[in-house]
C-alpha cells in the first residue's frame, strides 16, 4: 500500500475528506453563493510519504448554477419626476430601473404599474409603464391647477419560478404653466349699469379712489401680478399702485376737472409670456350726487333705449304670434266642428224633419170654411203619407180631406178631428 497525504488550495468553501484504499472525497465547506463566487479552480496536490517525497497535481474547475433567490432591487425606494402642465399625451416621463443578481432567466425584470386611483380615478389613466424599459409615460395631458401631483408604484418581478419582485414608490409633480390670465374680482364689470366711484373736489393730493383687486390661479411667478394704468381721461389726475392696484390722485381736484373720468387699468402677470386683463374703472368728480346722475345720465342714455327697444319688439313679436296661432287654433276648430257634424248627419238613421212654421191661421174668415180653424202640417221625409191636424173652432168640430194640399206630391193626406176620429 501506497503511503500519501493530498491537500487543496486554501480560502475556498470545500475540504478533502479521506476515504478507504486512498481516495478522496471533494466536499463542500459553507454555503455556496453564485451571485459572489460563480466559479472555482480547485487545485488537488497528492504528496507521497518517500525520501524525498514526490507530488503531482491536477485542478478542477466547478461552476456554480443558478437558483432564484434574488428579488429585483431598486436603486432607491422612492422617486420623484417632474412634468410641465399641459404636456402631450404619450410624454416620457421618468425611468425605473432594478437590477436582479441572479442569472439568466431569474434576472429578467419586468415592470408592472400596480393598481391604485388618482382621486377616484384609475392611476392608469395617468401615466403607463413599459414592461421591458421601465419607461413611465403620460397618458393625459395635466393642468396644475387640476392637480399638482399623485404617486403611484411601480413592481419589478423577476422570472424564476417563483418569481420574486420589489416595489418602488414614484411621485410625479406638476409644474405650472402661465396658461391663466388675471381675474379681476373688484370693480366688477357690470353691462348693464353704470358703476362710477365718487370723488370729491375737495380730495387731496394721495385720496384712495378705489383698489382693483385680482387674482391668478397660476402659481409661483407665474401669479405674481402688477397693475398698471394704461389710459385715462385726465392722467396728470390719477396714478395707479404698481404691486397694490391702489388709485389715488397724484395732485389737486380742481374745479376744471371734468366730472366724467375713465380710467383702463391692466393687470399682468409675470409668467413668461406675460399674460394680462384690463378694466375700466369709471370715476366721478363731484361733490353731490345729482351733479353725477345728471353728466352720467348721457352715458347711459343710448344703452337704455335700445334696451326698452328690444324689449318691446321682443314683446310685440310675442302677441302677434300668440294671436295668429290663436287663430289658427280656432279657425282649425271650427272646420273641424263642421265636418264631424256633417259626417253625424249623414251616418244618421234618424228621420231628418225640415222646419215648417208651427201653426197657421185663417183670420180673415175667407173661404169654403164657416169657421175659423187652426191646424199642424207634420211631414216626414221617409214616409208615404202626411197627416192634417186641425183644431176645433167653437162648438162644432168638422173633418176635410185634403187632396190638393202638396200639389207636386202622390202622398197621401189624413185629416183627424178631435172629436169624430175621423
Amino acid at each position: 500500500m501506497v503511503l500519501k497525504h493530498c491537500t487543496i488550495n486554501e480560502n475556498i468553501p470545500f475540504i478533502l475528506q479521506s476515504t478507504e484504499n486512498n481516495f478522496y472525497t471533494l466536499v463542500t465547506d459553507s454555503d455556496l453563493d453564485r451571485e459572489r463566487a460563480s466559479e472555482y479552480n480547485i487545485t488537488v496536490i497528492c504528496t507521497d510519504y518517500g525520501v524525498p517525497s514526490l507530488s503531482s497535481s491536477v485542478t478542477l474547475t466547478l461552476q456554480i448554477s443558478d437558483v432564484n433567490d434574488n428579488a429585483p432591487v431598486f436603486e432607491r425606494s422612492t422617486c420623484e419626476a417632474y412634468i410641465v402642465e399641459n404636456n402631450t399625451p404619450g410624454l416620457s416621463i421618468f425611468t425605473v430601473k432594478a437590477t436582479d443578481a441572479d442569472w439568466n432567466q431569474n434576472a429578467r425584470v419586468s415592470y408592472i404599474l400596480e393598481d391604485s386611483s388618482v382621486n377616484g380615478v384609475p392611476v392608469s389613466s395617468y401615466v403607463s409603464v413599459s414592461a421591458d424599459s421601465g419607461v413611465i409615460h403620460a397618458v393625459r395631458s395635466f393642468d396644475y391647477e387640476q392637480i399638482k401631483d399623485f404617486h403611484f408604484r411601480v413592481r419589478a418581478q423577476d422570472g424564476g419560478s417563483p418569481p420574486l419582485s420589489s416595489n418602488v414608490t414614484v411621485k410625479i409633480m406638476i409644474q405650472d404653466q402661465n396658461d391663466n390670465p388675471p381675474q379681476v374680482l373688484h370693480p366688477v364689470q357690470t353691462g348693464g349699469s353704470l358703476v362710477a366711484e365718487m370723488v370729491p373736489r375737495s380730495a387731496d393730493v394721495g385720496y384712495l379712489v378705489t383698489k382693483v383687486v385680482a387674482v391668478d390661479v397660476d402659481s409661483g411667478q407665474n401669479a405674481w401680478l402688477s397693475y398698471k394704468l394704461q389710459k385715462a381721461t385726465d392722467r396728470a389726475l390719477f396714478e395707479v399702485g404698481l404691486q397694490n392696484g391702489e388709485i389715488r390722485t397724484i395732485r389737486q381736484v380742481t374745479d376744471k376737472d371734468a366730472v366724467k373720468q375713465r380710467l383702463t387699468v391692466i393687470v399682468e402677470d409675470n409668467g413668461q409670456p406675460s399674460r394680462s386683463a384690463t378694466v375700466v374703472v369709471n370715476v366721478a368728480v363731484a361733490d353731490s350726487f345729482p351733479e353725477v346722475l345728471s353728466e352720467f345720465t348721457e352715458l347711459t342714455h343710448d344703452k337704455e333705449y335700445n334696451d326698452n327697444l328690444t324689449f318691446y319688439l321682443v314683446l310685440a313679436l310675442a302677441v302677434v304670434s300668440f294671436l295668429f296661432i290663436t287663430c289658427l287654433v280656432v279657425i282649425i276648430s271650427v272646420k273641424i266642428y263642421r265636418w264631424r257634424q256633417s259626417r253625424i248627419l249623414y251616418h244618421s238613421n234618424l228621420p231628418v224633419i225640415p222646419y215648417y212654421p208651427p201653426r197657421y191661421s185663417d183670420t180673415l174668415g175667407t173661404g169654403t170654411l164657416p169657421h175659423v180653424y187652426n191646424y199642424e202640417v207634420c211631414r216626414t221625409t221617409d214616409s208615404r203619407k202626411s197627416d192634417c191636424k186641425f183644431g176645433r173652432a167653437g162648438n162644432d168640430a168638422l173633418c176635410f180631406t185634403f187632396s190638393n194640399c202638396f200639389r207636386k206630391s202622390n202622398r197621401n193626406i189624413s185629416c183627424h178631428c178631435g172629436n169624430h176620429g175621423h
